[in-house]
């Protein structure tokens, strides 16, 4: 492996850890009890990190997929249509769901990232990515800059679990 594939992993797995560590001995309960104005939980981010990290992943060798066409402005959130349900679960740990089981996925998500980087033939190659009102129109992504993204998300997020984590019981990852 590379030194700049080398780079990237070790990267990843730095933010994952920082991430992960905001959860070390919580319940279940914990994990999805709300301590600021913001809906996330230590839970939900876990969920949400890992199915973005995985989308990602799969981006980088399947390229876009259809996305549901959604009115965000027009949403009626009082009976909100399935794909606004869908993406809105994807940021929360549910009642059927335990903290233990979506570290666990999260595991084998990192697992399978850290060995798509270590195998991708060129991390140059790109893919359209799909139209979205946050993309501009006809723009690529290279699988370098999708990892790297994967790397921002996880560390940004890493930063609102700290955040949640020592409204929850003091706890710091840092300091």
């Amino acid at each position: 492996m590379d030194s700049e594939r080398a780079d990237l992993i070790e990267s990843l797995r730095q933010h994952r850890r920082f991430l992960r560590f905001t959860t070390q001995d919580l319940t279940d309960e914990q994990a999805r009890e709300r301590t600021t104005v913001s809906e996330l939980t230590l839970g939900g981010l876990i969920k949400h990190v890992a199915q973005t990290e995985a989308e990602w992943a799969r981006f980088i060798v399947d390229g876009p997929r259809d996305t549901p066409d959604i009115d965000w402005e027009n949403v009626d959130w009082s009976n909100p249509p399935p794909e606004v349900v869908a993406f809105q679960n994807s940021h929360r740990m549910t009642e059927d769901e335990t903290l233990a089981g979506l570290l666990a996925d999260y595991e084998e998500v990192a697992a399978r990232t850290d060995a798509l980087v270590e195998s991708l033939p060129d991390l140059s190659a790109t893919q359209p990515l799909p139209k979205a009102p946050w993309f501009e129109e006809g723009a690529v992504r290279s699988a370098r800059r999708s990892i790297l993204h994967i790397i921002a998300e996880t560390s940004q997020h890493s930063g609102h679990a700290d955040i949640i984590r020592e409204a929850l019981d003091g706890q710091k990852t840092m300091g």
